[in-house]
């Protein structure tokens, strides 16, 4: 079996495609994702409930049993903690920024509705190619008013943090033509 010459050059035009719109993107385009940080998690915050319920959703087709979904994500705080002095062994960049939020999440629990507000606070860095997620730290919010919040945890494969970090990939990935 054989490629006909009309079939190698259709394959040899796909494989010089990628280089050339490569040259196209850099040459006339440039990152959508906005380089500051405000403006950049607030575009992120109002998409993040329906990133973050698509999570939800394709973890349930296998096999997660999340009967819950994120309803609003809350006004970012960007006032960062001072954690260069408190790390043992540096772990988190000096370029790093962290943002603080909430999200409202209502889950079904034994046949009744459960609204919880949960806490997080993400580390983002901006790196050549885009910002990247370095970590996000997740605290669950009580649903009784007697008992405490849950202590924070780090969840970056959560649904939240697979959430941004779907957003920031596709983010990077959208591209304005200059005019």
């Amino acid at each position: 079996m054989g490629f006909s010459f009309v079939g190698l050059l259709i394959f040899g035009f796909f494989l010089a495609t990628p280089s050339l719109v490569q040259a196209e993107l850099s040459a006339n385009y440039h990152s959508w994702c906005p380089a500051d940080l405000e403006k950049l998690t607030t575009v992120m915050l109002q998409e993040l409930p329906n990133y973050a319920n698509r999570v939800i959703h394709s973890s349930q087709s296998l096999g997660s049993t999340n009967s819950g979904y994120v309803i609003v994500a809350g006004q970012p705080e960007f006032k960062p903690l001072k954690l260069n002095e408190l790390q043992y062994t540096p772990v988190l960049p000096e370029s790093s920024e962290q943002v603080f939020f909430t999200t409202l999440e209502r889950q079904y629990l034994n046949g009744k509705i459960v609204e919880v507000q949960n806490y997080h606070w993400l580390f983002l860095t901006q790196t050549p190619t885009g910002w990247r997620m370095i970590m996000i730290f997740s605290r669950t919010g009580s649903d009784h008013q007697n008992r405490p919040p849950a202590p924070p945890q780090e969840t970056s494969n959560g649904v939240i943090g697979q959430a941004i970090g779907v957003w920031l990939r596709d983010c990077n990935s959208r591209f304005l033509k200059d005019f």
